[in-house]
Parts: structure tokens; sequence; C-alpha cells
């Protein structure tokens, strides 16, 4: 008898998914597996719900615990794409994972997904399965599924098919980030509604100052309380969330080369990361600085490519975990007008002298300011040098008697 495990979420792609496997795919047995990454009660209940019309086994597993983990190491990692925080890139490997070790421990023969052929979660959820000896399917994207067949394909075969917010938006949430895609929003002019947020308020002019506490480039405590990263993130969520802080507007370049508009709400992720390359800002040498840039541009890339585990990842995690041994301390956050802006930053590690860089010493550790005059001569000699010769070839040369020649 074959056995299938499908990534279920009680949707419309996922819930026509499961007759399709049987009918087209000729499996006997189609197993619904859904992963627990923060999403809203009300998304397992659908689930719940759609599983049990179908007679579907279905199975939920809590990767909380481990997503949380990752997001705090994408601050360690300053990580984004395009300018907004990684979130849905860095669920689908965890939720990927969850799910093929649920289909090896139930003998599965395949594992499938609702995804389409167009965006980037195909790509992120097949990296982590095809590694396995699993067969992959994509009915979807294999049968060239439109939402209107789909939605005339359950009417047909009466299927427990949920509209969910009438079908408006096309929304995924996640403890670290919240997107909102799809409708009117597809149109790059279109103004978007306020209702389409849920995580942030609109900004009230009210100002709040909170003190975010690092070790070893981790978060680990919010105004002197110690906090698990679940726990952390979830309260910033909440607390920035109030002041606004979080909107991305944005057109984004995808994976297979199409320009998609997209709508994202991550509150915590913002206050973390701008409080992170705060404290960095303040420990740091300008070299290590300068040379980060490139390691967390290629560690955001390969995250938003759902290839967190590969092997230039690795070696750029230990780049990462050596830079971030002095990355210890706690840096004061400001909401403000949507914003989360550090005005603080405290560390035993500084990089920083306060009586060598003040207007009121003469010394640097015994450097005195005229030892700067050498330098100064100094700098800029050679652009000088060719400034100099490029405007002596732009001279008109001049004639025997004196004249320039015609």
């Amino acid at each position: 008898m074959k056995k299938v495990a499908l990534a279920f979420s009680g949707g419309l792609d996922t819930t026509v998914c499961v007759p399709i496997l049987e009918e087209e795919y000729g499996y006997d047995e189609v197993i619904g597996v859904t992963v627990d990454v923060g999403q809203p009660e009300e998304e397992f209940e659908e689930a719940y719900e759609t599983a049990e019309a179908l007679g579907l086994d279905h199975y939920v597993i809590d990767a909380k615990q481990e997503f949380a983990q990752l997001c705090l190491d994408s601050v360690c990692a300053n990580a984004d794409y395009q300018g907004y925080p990684l979130g849905t890139a860095l669920a689908r490997p965890v939720i990927a994972q969850a799910i093929l070790d649920k289909a090896e421990e139930e003998g599965c023969d395949g594992i499938a997904h609702g995804c389409t052929g167009k965006g980037n979660d195909q790509l992120r959820f097949e990296a982590v399965w095809r590694a396995s000896d699993l067969e992959v399917i994509a009915p979807v994207r294999e049968m060239g599924m439109t939402r209107e067949w789909e939605i005339e394909y359950a009417a047909e075969k009466d299927l427990p098919v949920q509209g969910g917010n009438e079908g408006v938006w096309s929304i995924d949430t996640n403890l670290w980030s919240r997107s909102i895609e799809g409708g009117n929003l597809e149109d790059p002019g279109y103004v978007p509604p306020e209702d389409i947020y849920e995580w942030t308020d609109q900004p009230s002019g009210e100002t709040e100052l909170v003190e975010i506490e690092f070790e070893d480039g981790y978060p680990v405590a919010i105004d002197g309380e110690a906090m698990e990263p679940l726990e952390l993130i979830s309260h910033l969520n909440e607390k920035a969330g109030s002041h606004g802080v979080g909107r991305t507007d944005m057109m984004e370049d995808r994976m297979l080369g199409l320009k998609v508009r997209e709508n994202y709400e991550h509150p915590a992720a913002t206050t973390l990361l701008n409080a992170h390359k705060a404290l960095e800002g303040l420990v740091l040498t300008k070299e290590e600085r300068d040379f980060k840039a490139t390691v967390d541009d290629e560690w955001s890339q390969k995250a938003y490519e759902g290839l967190i585990d590969a092997p230039l990842v690795g070696a750029l995690n230990a780049f990462l975990e050596t830079t971030q041994e002095r990355v210890t301390g706690t840096v004061t956050i400001k909401f403000e007008g949507g914003q989360a802006r550090p005005v603080g930053r405290e560390s035993e590690y500084a990089a920083y002298s306060e009586s060598a860089a003040s207007f009121n010493t003469e010394t640097v550790d015994g450097i005195e300011q005229a030892d700067a005059t050498g330098v100064a001569k100094y700098h800029g000699f050679q652009a000088r040098l060719a400034n100099q010769s490029a405007a002596q070839k732009e001279k008109p040369e001049l004639a025997a008697d004196g004249g320039s020649e015609e």
C-alpha cells in the first residue's frame, strides 16, 4: 500500500491535493502534516476540521522553539532580503524537515506540497525533501492548477473548503513575520487599507523606551527580565507592534525571476535587528563590520533560498560565531512614530574610548594632535597627482612664438 505525507494547511490548495494524490498519483493513503511555527490558533482549527471532514489522518508538530532559535540566529547575521526581515523563508526549511521526519517515521513512499510553480516555497521545501529517497510530488505545479479550477473541482467533489477572509488576501503567518499578498495588492499602485494589518497599529504619537540585553549576539532579556527565545519574540511583537513598528510594503524579486508586491509585518524582528546592529557598531572594529556586511548578505541570500543547511552557511556561521563573542551588552530602543530607533548602547567590549573621541582632550593614548599633520599631507596624494596629470594633458600646446597653433 502506497502512502504519501502532505504538507497540510486545510486551505484550498492542500484540500484539493488529497483526492488528487489518490486519483491521479495512485496513492492508497494520504496523511496530513501541519507544523506549528507560530500560526494563529484559527489556522489549526481549520486544518483539524478539514482533515476530519476528509477522513484524513492528521498530525500537528510543534516546531516553535526550533524556529524561534533560528530567528535569533538570523539576528546575529543581521538577516534581511531586499530590506525586510526574513520570515517565511526561515520557516520553510524547519517545516520541511519536520514533515520529512514524520513521513519517514510513518513509512511513507512519497511527500507532497501544494505550492504553485511561480513561488519560492516549492524550492525551499524540495531542497530539504530531495535529500531523501521519497518521491517528491507537487500536484498544483505539475497539473497546472489554477485557483478557479480548484474551486470548481472542490465543488464537484463536495470538498470541505473554507473561504477564509473570502479569499481577499493570501496571508502567511509565523512567529517572526506576517505576510499579506494577492487581490488588489497585486497592483503596485494600490494603497492597502489599514485592515490588512493585524500585528501593527498606526503610530499614536506616544513613545516608549525598551532596554534589550544581548549575550554573544543573542537577545536574552527585555528591561532586565530574562526571557527564552519564544517568549522574547512574542513579547516584542506585541510591544513594538503597538507603536506601529515593522511594516514593509515592497516590490520583491523572487528566485524564479518574477517581481511581486508584498506587504509584511515584523515588529520584533525590526526591533531586534536594529538593536543588534547598534551593539555591533559599538564593539566591532571597522574591518570586522565591513567584512561582516558581506557575510551577512551571503547568509541572508542562502536563507532566502531555503538553503540554511548549505556548506557555505556553515562556514559563514563560523565567522559569525567568532564576531559575536564580543556582541554582549545592552541597547536602549525608542519606539517613536513607527520606528524602533537605538538611542543608547553599552558594552564592556566596546571598541570605543570616550576620552579619545572627546573634543576636550588633547592626546589619544600619547598621540599628539600635531602627529596627524603628516598623515594629512599624504592623504589624497595620489588623487592630487592624477588630477594634476589630467589637467596638464588638457592644456593646449603652445607654438614656438608663444601663441597657440591653429
